[in-house]
């Protein structure tokens, strides 16, 4: 582990959601974990009888963790848009996720990352693009 990876976590705070940062590079990379307790209140109905994390959720986690990674304040950054989501396997009550996003763009408004969320070694979940922007910048068709 580098010596920037290793005061980038030691001194990191750990994004809303996930229980260990693993590695923060600010503007370059960063990798989480998050354990996903069967007491989620959402496992009571998608599905009873065969509980899985909707895919909404894992992508909500990925953009938190994006907003981490892109530097400064994680609330000065919005997520604008997605591309290329793959879904290969079901995340189930009591897997562990490690999440990992790499900046491979940036501007002073923009900041684009690749993510992809692992359970056990096997990719479960992959966005080829997670477009952010910043929040001081006004939406699109406003004034």
């Amino acid at each position: 582990m580098s010596t920037a990876t290793q005061t980038s976590t030691a001194t990191a705070e750990v994004p809303h959601g996930f229980d260990r940062l693993v590695e923060l590079v600010p503007g370059e990379r960063a990798v989480a974990v998050r354990n996903i307790p069967a007491t989620l209140p959402v496992f009571d109905h998608h599905f009873p009888r065969h509980p899985i994390l909707p895919g909404v959720l894992l992508l909500e986690s990925m953009a938190d963790l994006a907003k981490a990674a892109a530097g400064g304040d994680p609330a000065g950054w919005r997520l604008a848009s997605v591309r290329g989501v793959r879904w290969k396997h079901f995340v189930a009550p009591g897997d562990q996720v490690e999440i990992t996003v790499e900046v491979t763009g940036r501007t002073q408004q923009t900041t684009d990352v690749r993510t992809t969320a692992r359970v056990e070694g096997r990719v479960v979940a992959a966005a080829r693009l997670l477009t952010l922007v910043s929040a001081e910048k006004p939406r699109e068709g406003t004034a």
